[in-house]
């Protein structure tokens, strides 16, 4: 699994935490879930710009 390094104010990380220990799963469990969920309404709500979007990343892997 790869690693990535993300920037965020201090406060806001803590309020990560917080939901992270009262839900008992890791910072990088809620993270994964909360992109899912943005990642999975951007679809629903524009479908033909994320199908753009996913080709665009493709494109981009190889």
């Amino acid at each position: 699994m790869a690693k990535i390094l993300v920037t965020m104010p201090d406060e806001f990380l803590h309020k990560i935490d917080g939901v992270a220990s009262n839900e008992q799963r890791s910072r990088s469990e809620l993270i994964r879930e909360a992109l899912r969920t943005y990642m999975k309404r951007t679809v629903l709500r524009n479908p033909q710009k994320a199908d753009d979007e996913a080709k665009f990343l493709e494109n981009l892997i190889g």
